[in-house]
């Protein structure tokens, strides 16, 4: 695998090596020791799956507090926009976020630290997203930011007439309203 530091410190792009031939194709999605070695050592309790259809947004979500969760995410079948909000005061890039394309074409996955707000629209017709995270989910810490919120200028790639979201996701509260991490 091929670690990449993303221009977010702490948000890292990885890239499988692909063996292919005749019978298809196989690669490592995780190997812990060399994981550890270019990023850090990452205590992964739960992977998650959704499977959902074109234009669904989900996010931008985070854990608050002691519930925080550094993720994992990779596209097992389809394409999603990927994007991480950096929610961390201290940082540099307070405020800024990356976006990029992973898709069951490219295999990349994205490693989000914690104090990032995380979300994906799904591309392709159908998407079906895997993601690890080193905490458990605890409904009383969730929180989520507008996608749409003006001081982010993110570039969704669908019209938001076109967007499919939650009853949550469609009133979230603004980056400024957000409870960020220090």
């Amino acid at each position: 695998m091929h670690y990449i530091q993303t221009e977010i410190d702490g948000v890292w792009l990885i890239e499988p090596k692909i063996h292919k031939d005749s019978r298809g194709y196989f690669f490592e999605s995780y190997r812990k020791e060399q994981f550890a070695e270019n990023i850090g050592a990452v205590d992964f309790v739960q992977e998650n799956e959704a499977k959902s259809s074109f234009g669904v947004l989900r996010g931008l979500h985070y854990q608050r507090g002691i519930h925080s969760q550094a993720k994992l995410v990779r596209v097992i079948t389809g394409s999603v926009l990927d994007v991480a909000v950096d929610l961390r005061l201290n940082s540099p890039t307070f405020g800024k976020h990356i976006s990029m394309e992973l898709s069951e074409a490219n295999k990349r996955q994205l490693f989000i630290p914690r104090g990032f707000a995380h979300g994906y629209l799904v591309l392709s017709e159908e998407a079906i997203f895997s993601y690890k995270v080193d905490n458990l989910y605890a409904p009383e810490s969730e929180a989520s930011i507008l996608f749409s919120d003006h001081d982010l200028k993110i570039d969704w790639p669908i019209a938001d007439f076109n967007l499919v979201l939650s009853e949550k996701d469609k009133v979230a509260p603004s980056f400024k309203e957000a409870e960020y991490f220090s």
